[in-house]
């Protein structure tokens, strides 16, 4: 009856896989960057483009250093080949592979041919995304947008840990390890970017960061870190699809570990931490199985999210709506965005309201019964979208909001009232797929990934940004590249496309970005109205 919606739907419909194989130049070599613990070889590519991949920021987190902080990377003799990307970091129901695994902690470089220390070319650092459960946007290739700029930056991305490997909360953790050990390997990166980047031609000065999804989610979590302490790791945030799940504290999640080390067999343990740092890799496929969360209304539909972080009193203090709520946060100039439909892919296929309630309930326990009704009343019957069931639009328009449109907003609204409303730009990115239209989808989660980076840089694309919605790619484009280059989406956009207002002050103003109609639009009165619901029902959700 209720019915994730997975990726596999989407790509089955409407993606075209894998990406951009790109070609060596024979004519010349990169430069040999030396980073004290080693010495890497990269490739030089026909495009003016030298990229360094799969190379170490942390000592592999392997046997007692599983469960804990990253640490520093090991001196490694010889000069090591960064030409290809490394195994990315094993999230829960994965299996060990050659290209999954826990020793991950990688991170790629893609900078101009020729940039020495003395270019400071500005940073664009990329967080990947995959709710905290896979490395799900792994391994994007940062080329096209280095070319695209005019050789004028330099790109950057990495792996980190994921499910329990890098979200496993309790106070034995606490005690013996670290919590939150997934954000502290994207904290550990911004300090290597911060201490290594001039080698490869960039501003240590100058770093903007960008996440999607579950990585955007990361970019928000680094800007109010510590309370919103300012280490000066970054100089502006580009925040696409905010992923804003439930902050629990490590007393909340204790169920977690406690089923967890039953699934493993370490319950009799009397050190179940160090039972569990023992236990091989391939047990964790079937303990980092989803299990209801307490308070839930049945058992199924099981949540769509579980192993996240957690409020550890440190690095994470309070819900993210609090902190910014608060001017808890970094104030660095923001660019944020969201897809049009953004819950397709994540909502029940509900025939009713009650599967309605029922998925609401399953996934944030604290709803009372006034809350559940009070999104039903939000958010009434929709008209029907194909192939789907008669409240699945509804569902959709629910949970897209609550947790990606909504929180993105928001955060906007406390970036103009904190620090400035001429320092926060926002978007709706509305390009209408024929394939996805066609599966009742609309405009899907993160569609806009291969617009920003390039068609074939960003994994799967949608086979019209070839074709009937290639226009729209350059355009999307250069507005990020000119925010990276300026902190400003306006400067180096491209020729002919809108001048993209500031959210202002109030509801906001916002940039449609959609093929042949791309211009400013005001935040719609219901949608405002629907997000202050969200708002109100946040602590019950724990958001």
């Amino acid at each position: 009856m209720l019915a994730l919606h997975l990726f596999s739907l989407l790509l089955a419909a409407s993606l075209v896989n894998g990406l951009t194989s790109l070609t060596a130049s024979n004519t010349s070599e990169p430069s040999i960057v030396d980073l004290g613990y080693a010495k890497y070889r990269g490739v030089r590519l026909a495009a003016g483009v030298d990229q360094y991949l799969g190379m170490r920021y942390a000592a592999p987190p392997l046997g007692d250093l599983r469960f804990r902080g990253p640490k520093d990377p090991l001196k490694e003799e010889g000069i090591q080949n960064a030409t290809q990307f490394r195994p990315i970091c094993m999230g829960s129901a994965q299996s060990p592979s050659a290209s999954i695994g826990e020793d991950c902690l990688f991170v790629n470089v893609f900078t101009p041919s020729g940039a020495t220390p003395t270019s400071k070319l500005p940073v664009w650092l990329y967080f990947q995304g995959g709710g905290y459960r896979a490395n799900a946007n792994n391994n994007y290739n940062g080329t096209k947008v280095v070319e695209e700029s005019g050789k004028k930056i330099v790109y950057v991305n990495f792996n980190y840990r994921v499910g329990p490997l890098g979200f496993l909360a309790s106070e034995e953790v606490r005690r013996n390890g670290d919590l939150n050990a997934g954000l502290l390997d994207q904290r550990r990166v911004l300090h290597w970017v911060k201490k290594n980047i001039s080698k490869f031609g960039g501003n240590p000065k100058y770093v903007v960061i960008h996440g999607a999804s579950a990585g955007a989610s990361s970019v928000v979590h680094h800007l109010t870190a510590y309370g919103g302490r300012n280490d000066a790791l970054f100089v502006g945030a580009a925040i696409q699809s905010l992923f804003c799940s439930p902050l629990r504290t490590v007393a909340e999640v204790k169920f977690q570990f406690d089923r967890f080390v039953k699934d493993i067999g370490c319950s009799g343990a009397k050190d179940k931490l160090a039972c569990l740092r023992s236990a091989k890799l391939k047990s964790f496929l079937a303990a980092s199985k989803v299990y209801p969360l307490p308070g839930s209304a049945s058992n199924l539909p099981l949540p769509n999210w579980y192993w996240l972080p957690v409020i550890d009193g440190n690095m994470i203090r309070q819900s993210l709506y609090g902190q910014f709520q608060q001017g808890k946060f970094i104030k660095v100039p923001m660019l944020i965005g969201s897809a049009n439909d953004e819950g397709t892919m994540y909502a029940p296929n509900a025939s009713n309201t009650t599967d309605i309630t029922l998925f609401f309930k399953n996934n944030f326990p604290g709803l009372d019964q006034k809350g559940l009704q009070d999104i039903l009343t939000a958010y009434p019957l929709l008209p029907a979208l194909r192939r789907h069931a008669k409240w699945f639009p509804s569902a959709a328009a629910a949970y897209g909001d609550v947790t990606f449109t909504c929180p993105g907003n928001q955060l906007a609204i406390y970036q103009a009232f904190n620090f400035s409303s001429s320092k926060v730009w926002n978007y709706r990115f509305n390009v209408l797929d024929p394939d996805n239209e066609a599966a009742g989808l609309g405009v899907v989660h993160t569609q806009d990934a291969s617009a920003i980076l390039g068609v074939g840089h960003a994994r799967s694309y949608p086979r019209s940004y070839t074709t009937t919605n290639a226009a729209i790619v350059p355009i999307t484009m250069h507005y990020y590249i000119s925010f990276i280059r300026s902190l400003n989406p306006n400067k180096y956009r491209l020729a002919g496309a809108p001048l993209w207002e500031p959210w202002g002050s109030g509801s906001g103003v916002r940039l449609r970005i959609q093929t042949n109609d791309t211009g400013m639009e005001s935040i719609p009165t219901q949608q405002t109205q629907q997000c202050n619901l969200w708002k109100r029902l946040s602590g019950q959700m724990r958001i």
